[in-house]
């Protein structure tokens, strides 16, 4: 994960430290680290593709509360006294502060759109269930590929926690599915996929915060008398509270960042062998064509690298999560 990350990093880094890459026969200049920036980043508007030069975009409600609620689009923040800052951020015109902002941002109809979807395919796969007797019948459809799904993640709970396996069942089954999801809908480079949720660190930071909350709410006795009055010699009773402790809050901080690093990894890595080409565009047709073949191979290469990723990204996160409430469901012996 540290190799990949650092790698990205590499990647994106590199190309905005050196001279920017001018494209052929024009004076605009190719600011790689932007055009990353970018794709990874929130945004104001749903940017859907080009067409003769013009962008086109879906445009996404702007919410403020600054003397009085403010409702209008990101093309219209200029009428109502508003700009966007170099973060891209909404800030007043005038003073450069940033208001209370509740924005329907392109991150937020992503999570909306993405938890409808899961809510749909759920649903759905429970009305064939309901009409089909699964003892006698092979699942179809969507049932095909939810079960198995379902199926890995209850077991992996029963295996992880314990006899009461099934109260956490539906929390680790839900956050699987919906990690899976939006891990897939981000690798997508059209409307609805392209948002980087997963590899936005705010929606990982919750989703971690989902699990400590749930470790720590259901923990028995003996994982607090083991967290505060661990049975240890005395001379490291003062010490081990406080390690517990650390230990207990370092858990969600690696939830967040694992999700978030390789995610965001394989995003910039995807996009930045895309604008290898461009880079290399300026040297000729010869160094452009031959680029353009090992960019797309290697794009193609990394792409079903990023499934595979997405895939065990979200299991992993799943497992840990499981495991973190057996520790915190076991009883002393």
């Amino acid at each position: 994960m540290i190799l990949t990350f650092l790698i990205s990093l590499l990647l994106l880094f590199w190309p905005a430290a050196a001279p920017e890459a001018v494209m052929p026969g024009g004076e605009e200049e190719l600011n790689v680290a932007e055009i990353i920036f970018e794709h990874i980043g929130d945004e104001y508007e749903w940017h859907i593709t080009e067409w003769k030069g013009k962008p086109i975009a879906i445009p996404l409600p702007c919410i403020v509360f600054e003397n009085g609620l403010h409702f209008f689009t990101a093309h219209h923040a200029e009428d109502h006294g508003y700009t966007f800052n170099e973060d891209g951020k909404l800030v007043n015109a005038l003073t450069g502060e940033r208001p209370l902002d509740f924005s329907i941002t392109k991150n937020v109809l992503a999570v909306m759109m993405s938890t409808l979807l899961l809510l749909v395919i759920v649903l759905s796969t429970a009305r064939w269930y309901r009409k089909h007797d699964a003892l006698k019948e092979a699942p179809t459809g969507l049932a095909a590929i939810v079960e198995p799904l379902v199926m890995m993640v209850h077991d992996m709970a029963k295996e992880n926690i314990g006899a009461d396996y099934k109260r956490f069942s539906p929390f680790l089954c839900m956050a699987f599915l919906w990690i899976l999801l939006n891990n897939f809908l981000g690798i997508l480079p059209f409307f609805p996929g392209g948002a980087n949720l997963t590899g936005n660190i705010a929606i990982t930071l919750v989703l971690a915060l989902c699990t400590f909350f749930t470790v720590n709410l259901h923990g028995t006795k003996h994982y607090y008398k083991e967290i505060f009055t661990p049975d240890v010699p005395g001379f490291l009773k003062p010490i081990m509270p406080v390690i517990e402790v650390f230990s207990a809050l370092m858990k969600p901080v690696s939830l967040t960042i694992r999700l978030f690093a390789n995610m965001l990894a394989g995003h910039i890595m995807i996009l930045s062998m895309v604008c290898i080409i461009f880079i290399v565009a300026k040297y000729g047709p010869l160094m452009t064509g031959s680029m353009t073949v090992v960019s797309v191979l290697f794009g193609v290469f990394l792409d079903a690298l990023e499934c595979l990723v997405a895939f065990i990204q979200a299991y992993v996160f799943t497992m840990l999560s499981s495991i973190y409430i057996g520790l915190a469901r076991a009883k002393e012996e």
